[in-house]
């Protein structure tokens, strides 16, 4: 097994690690592409429109923070920990109210009058988990957590962020929410959590196998960086809106 990690340098982890952690980092740009892939996701299944969806799954950032949550709990860090589960809480929220917003607005002028009730094969597809989307899952997860620390792998990453589809079934949660359907709401969370849990676990095995707890204050001032980053942005944003409103 030693040999598939024999080629990664430590420099390479380093580079990885420090871009997961930018990249999980929960600034407004990140948001905004939970923002996007949501509306995305919800018109696509809405229309039963398979491509739609799959290209609301190429921009979603949130795998990053679930890979961040994984890489936490590998190196025992608390902050890293809390701070991934609060990015994906926040992010989630945000795709499931949109995605009601969306439906609320829509589902009406869709082909079916009956939408509400006669859901197409998409959002069904998203409201059935079984075991072999949990194995799927912890394949991806596998296959994403390798490519991540991994540089020459990088090009496979939008493939595996396909598989897990993570967006879809919380924007199947909003669905089901604005068409009060208990059902659907029920079956679309637990299809996220069996992919949140397999990428999870998944990921936890590759990073321990890696040996990234020795890199657990690389990791740690990483954090501190991005959140200082982040904080200097959201002074420099109201310095500059106080400025408009005194004006």
């Amino acid at each position: 097994m030693s040999v598939l990690f024999d080629n990664i340098t430590e420099k390479d982890k380093t580079i990885a690690l420090k871009d997961l952690i930018d990249d999980s980092t929960p600034r407004p740009s990140f948001f905004f592409l939970v923002v996007l892939s949501v509306l995305m996701a919800a018109c696509g299944l809405i229309i039963g429109n398979t491509a739609v969806i799959i290209a609301s799954m190429l921009i979603a950032p949130i795998l990053s923070p679930i890979l961040s949550l994984a890489l936490g709990i590998v190196i025992s860090d608390g902050n890293l920990i809390s701070r991934s589960f609060f990015t994906l809480l926040k992010s989630s929220g945000y795709a499931i109210g949109l995605s009601a917003v969306v439906t609320w607005f829509l589902w009406n002028f869709t082909s079916s009058a009956n939408f509400a009730y006669e859901l197409n094969t998409e959002i069904l597809s998203r409201i059935e988990p079984s075991i072999v989307y949990l194995l799927i899952a912890i394949i991806a997860g596998t296959a994403t957590a390798f490519a991540r620390i991994k540089p020459d792998l990088s090009e496979t990453l939008p493939g595996t962020a396909i598989a897990v589809a993570l967006v879809p079934p919380l924007a199947t949660i909003g669905i089901g929410l604005a068409t009060l359907r208990p059902d659907v709401i029920s079956g679309a969370l637990a299809m996220f959590v069996v992919n949140a849990i397999g990428i999870i676990l998944a990921a936890m095995v590759m990073f321990s196998l890696m040996n990234l707890y020795t890199k657990k204050t690389v990791i740690a001032k990483s954090v501190v960086a991005a959140d200082k980053e982040l904080e200097k942005q959201k002074e420099k944003f109201e310095k500059k809106n106080g400025k408009h409103k005194k004006k």
